[in-house]
């Protein structure tokens, strides 16, 4: 009998996996023995993992395939062979997903289906993180720390209230078991990358420990500094430094058999040089920008698999983003040593049950329901007085939820396959209050409903129909004083608008999916799943800017003013679809997604729009040699869906090559190398609403080393 290898596959709907190779035994010819040969099936089978599953999508373990709407889940794995320096790497791949904001980090700002900002939940391990800032970025996560993303896209404020409109990104951080195997005690973990474009370096060390079955203890910590870009118009991006430190402390207990205990530290430094405005070119001003997140969170958790009735799960956490800005220079909007300070706190709180129920032999549920409180406390500061742009303000959120998953097979005794109908119903309260302007408050419910029928082991239809809401923010509702000014010409001032209402949507979304297995060859496997949406909005939150000029006025008394109004009525639509094909030898992904949107009052386009995108990805297994091979594409088409001729933009096409090694056996076994070249021709191409090529040719490697005993 000889050796040879396989590969753990792991298909996600953004694209299969590849994962950790192990060593099998194969049979020879004339050497076969069917015990041997049933043990090697088995062995390959449990290798397996065939089907990603989601938490986000319903706060429940769910297959990503069967969900009634479009969820990505993007594994450890993928992010390896991607070697993500920000989560635009990591996410910015996806359906539906846009970064807009420019090639500096700090400026990245994530938009699902239309919707950015505030519209949208960003929750890391359960706690929210709401800093909102106009050009100051939004993730302040490195993505060494990350074991897991997700991306549920669509209405989703019947689980996760206010902001849910677009949908919502969970990212989850590494455990002690994502470094040690079951019979491990300590581990260590340590990788050292690299990338041209940026002139970045990046040195992660990772420790855990389990000094008992029952305790589970980590800590890592990341060092990451980049410098001027190179774009791929064949200028530099300079004015453009970071110097990032970031960590985590990590502690898991199981209390007698059942009851789970976690509890985490997380923190993000960026000392960045850099424009005030750190979005596309930016200005040609110079600040020292602090950056600092941390993240604390305490989870409670009792998961008896004997106990139906009593599944709780409990998280607090508490949350702090600040960004502290010192001008260098006078050539921004105001005098050199001026020193800006902006700080977002969030303390909450969320607590639900899950119950099931058994109907009969093909019918059964499960509720899942609870509550929901946290608080924003938002501080502003020039040169330690008021700041009135950033004004000082206070909200609370509060609100109840109740979900049901109703599984039926061979419903109702007629029909073939199995339908799942996933009800789900939260009432919301907030209130806003600050000394600029009157308290802005009111209540929302928040219905969805989704269900998806499988015929057949290999087909589904799938249809789901959602109402959310977004709560108006401290920076809509209360900034007054000096938005922008133009020398000699005037100034721009904002005014505070207090009785803004909430934007409100409607979604509706129907689609299709196929799951083909053993197709070609055996443990071969096709998916594609796709959908349409059509988002119906009203009081849709916009910005608008009044700026005279003459004849209306003459310089130097052309001012103007900045408000965030409400529009009565606007739509999105859109489609999405996702592909794989797995085999053997090689693997194959594929995705596309188009939007569009539009005041309906007006016609004037409106939302985060991007044109119409597809990405490809292939790879070539060489398990033999324990490595791969892979080729990615990013193509979009023109985009001219925009009322300002500036904003339009060509199409392009993009192609990254990634190649890696992974022992398996011997003294090299625990170590990673990866390589790839990002943007292979040097492609000259923008994304929309930025003013910034995006980064040109990228040469980038990673090598990591894993020991444990």
């Amino acid at each position: 009998m000889q050796n040879t290898f396989i590969t753990r596959l792991t298909i996600g709907m953004g694209g299969i996996a590849l994962a950790t190779a192990v060593s099998m035994p194969v049979l020879a010819q004339g050497d076969i023995d069917s015990e041997q040969l049933a043990a090697t099936d088995e062995r390959n089978a449990a290798e397996l993992n065939l089907d990603p599953v989601s938490i986000t999508a319903t706060r429940n373990p769910v297959a990503a395939f069967d969900y009634p709407g479009m969820v990505s889940v993007v594994d450890r794995e993928e992010m390896d062979r991607r070697q993500p320096s920000s989560l635009d790497d990591v996410l910015g791949y996806l359906p539906g997903v846009q970064f807009t904001g420019g090639p500096r980090r700090t400026g990245e700002m994530p938009s699902i289906r239309g919707f950015s900002g505030a519209d949208l939940v960003v929750l890391l391990d359960g706690a929210r993180q709401n800093f909102l800032s106009g050009h100051s970025g939004r993730l302040f996560v490195d993505p060494s720390l990350l074991r897991e993303a997700e991306v549920l896209r669509g209405s989703s404020s019947s689980l996760y209230g206010s902001g849910a409109t677009g949908g919502v990104i969970e990212l989850r951080t590494i455990g002690a078991d994502d470094i040690l195997g079951e019979d491990d005690t300590v581990g260590l973990r340590t990788s050292l990358g690299g990338q041209s474009v940026n002139r970045e370096w990046n040195v992660t060390t990772t420790a855990a420990a389990r000094p008992d079955e029952n305790v589970g203890l980590l800590a890592s910590v990341t060092r990451r500094a980049s410098g001027r870009i190179d774009l791929g118009d064949g200028n530099t991006l300079t004015n453009t430094n970071d110097d990032i430190v970031s960590g985590m402390v990590k502690s898991n207990f199981t209390l007698g058999q059942y009851h789970n205990l976690e509890a985490s530290a997380l923190f993000f430094n960026n000392d960045a040089r850099e424009p005030i405005n750190g979005q596309g070119a930016g200005g040609q001003d110079k600040v020292e920008k602090s950056i600092r997140n941390r993240t604390f969170r305490l989870s409670y958790s009792y998961d008896n698999p004997e106990e139906t009735l009593i599944n709780p799960q409990v998280t607090a956490y508490y949350a702090e983003n600040k960004v502290e800005d010192l001008r260098l220079d006078a050539l921004g909007a105001g005098p050199e040593g001026e020193r800006l300070f902006r700080r977002i706190e969030t303390v909450g709180l969320r607590g639900e049950n899950r119950s099931h129920f058994r109907f009969s032999e093909n019918s059964d549920v499960t509720f899942t329901y609870g509550v929901e409180a946290h608080r924003d406390k938002q501080t502003g500061r020039v040169d330690g007085g008021p700041r009135e742009s950033v004004p000082d303000a206070e909200s609370d959120y509060a609100g109840a939820f109740l979900q049901g998953e109703f599984s039926f097979r061979e419903p109702f005794g007629a029909l073939p396959g199995e339908i799942l109908l996933i009800p789900g119903l939260r009432y919301d309260y907030y209130k806003s209050s600050s000394d600029n302007a009157e308290d802005n408050k009111d209540t929302a419910l928040s219905p969805r409903i989704g269900a998806s029928y499988l015929p057949t082991d290999w087909s589904l239809l799938f249809a789901s129909y959602g109402e959310a809401f977004r709560a108006p923010t401290f920076g809509e509702l209360y900034p007054s004083g000096v938005h922008f000014q133009i020398p000699g010409f005037g100034v721009n001032n904002f005014i505070p608008n207090p009785d803004l209402e909430p934007q409100k949507t409607r979604t509706l979304e129907i689609g299709a999916g196929l799951d083909f297995k053993d197709i070609f060859v055996a443990r071969d496997r096709f998916q594609i799943k796709g959908s349409r949406y059509w988002t119906k909005g009203k009081d849709f939150i916009d910005v608008e800017v009044v700026q005279p000029g003459p004849p209306a006025c003459f310089p130097p008394n052309c001012n103007g003013t900045t408000q965030n109004v409400n529009v009565e009525d606007a739509k999105l639509s859109g489609n999405e679809i996702e592909a794989s094909y797995d085999h053997p030898r090689f693997r194959l992904s594929a995705n596309y997604a188009d939007i569009d949107g539009e005041n309906e009052e007006t016609g004037e386009k409106l939302g985060v729009l991007f044109p119409r995108r597809v990405n490809l990805d292939g790879t070539l297994k060489l398990p033999e040699f324990d490595s791969f091979l892979g080729w990615r594409i990013l193509a979009a088409d023109d985009f001219d869906k925009t009322e300002d001729p500036a904003e339009e933009r060509d199409g392009y096409v993009v192609h990254d090559l990634y190649a890696g090694w992974v022992p398996q056996e011997g003294p090299l076994e625990g170590l990673r190398i990866d390589f790839g070249i990002d943007n292979v021709f040097d492609k000259t191409y923008a994304r929309t609403y930025t003013d910034a090529p995006e980064p040109g040719r990228n040469f980038k490697g990673m090598i990591s080393y894993t020991l444990t005993w």
